[in-house]
């Protein structure tokens, strides 16, 4: 080699993304997103017999799926992502339309892999750049607009959640199982129709003023959970996201984040691999049911 040829090569410190994607756009969209997202392309591989590349893969800093459709090889792709979370080798970020919603909760549920549905370029570009960070980096001072601040805000918002359902559930823990219709020594019965009643006059809201001036899809979940629990029925999880009135990738975050602090817990369909369905904890139900009849002892309204 020419000494003067060392001078023509560059070493950057960029991550790396490995690419999976099912149709040409897919491709087109996957490649902008990474190269916005400051990230190299470490290779661009069909999903089909995605599974075999991804277990020869050396290293990556992160993973994207971007999917348009179902495809055979998805299913076997989604375990060896979840493999791969478990094994913390890398983070994932899957992005599918809104029909393959169920297929892939199923196949993925480790907080380390993203699930986007119908999402836009800056919400890709946003998954994967918080995706592909480093572990040895640390990430104390980023300023609040940045993507890890929004998921910490996130955090902190249902780990509040989740104490005060907590102290409901302690007060309250002599109350039953939470099915059927829950009653209390000290307030009314809290049946399904009850709570759907609430749901339906919180959905009234948007009649009059712009939906999004009140999203609240954590509580909104809870309420649909609850009310499917008394009902005896299970909701999947993209009934649920149409449950939270708010756009799939946002719900998705919120299953997600509410699941790994024990309020939601995964159940696996029986009949259907590549489905599970999404259900209220006991102590979140006892909580609930807690907290429905000490409003209805304030209102009747029980907003």
């Amino acid at each position: 080699m020419a000494p003067d040829a060392l001078d023509t090569i560059e070493y950057r410190d960029q991550r790396t993304i490995l690419l999976f994607s099912d149709s040409d756009a897919a491709r087109d969209r996957g490649r902008r997103s990474v190269e916005r997202a400051g990230c190299r392309l470490a290779a661009s591989i069909p999903v089909e017999g995605g599974a075999e590349r991804l277990r020869d893969q050396i290293h990556c800093d992160a993973v994207l799926v971007e999917l348009d459709g179902d495809s055979e090889g998805l299913d076997p792709l989604l375990r060896g992502l979840e493999a791969h979370a478990r094994d913390r080798l890398h983070r994932s970020v899957v992005s599918g339309p809104e029909e393959l919603i169920d297929a892939i909760a199923a196949g993925i549920s480790h907080r380390d892999i993203f699930h986007l549905c119908r999402a836009s370029e800056i919400e890709r570009v946003a998954a994967l750049a918080f995706a592909s960070v480093r572990p040895a980096l640390r990430l104390h001072d980023i300023a609040k607009g940045d993507a890890h601040a929004v998921l910490q805000q996130l955090s902190d918002e249902v780990a509040r959640i989740a104490s005060v359902l907590a102290t409901l559930a302690e007060e309250e823990a002599g109350d039953g199982d939470g099915a059927g219709t829950a009653k209390g020594a000290d307030g009314p019965a809290v049946d399904a129709r009850l709570v759907r009643s609430i749901i339906r006059a919180r959905r009234l809201r948007d009649r009059y003023f712009k939906g999004g001036l009140f999203a609240d899809p954590a509580w909104d979940m809870l309420l649909d959970l609850m009310a499917a629990r008394l009902e005896k029925n299970r909701v999947a999880v993209s009934s649920l996201c149409i449950a939270a009135a708010v756009p799939p990738t946002t719900a998705l975050r919120w299953i997600k984040t509410l699941t790994d602090q024990g309020i939601f817990v995964r159940c696996a369909d029986p009949q259907d691999g590549r489905r599970v369905y999404i259900e209220l904890s006991d102590d979140a139900a006892r909580a609930l049911s807690a907290y429905i009849r000490a409003a209805q002892r304030i209102s009747p309204l029980g907003l």
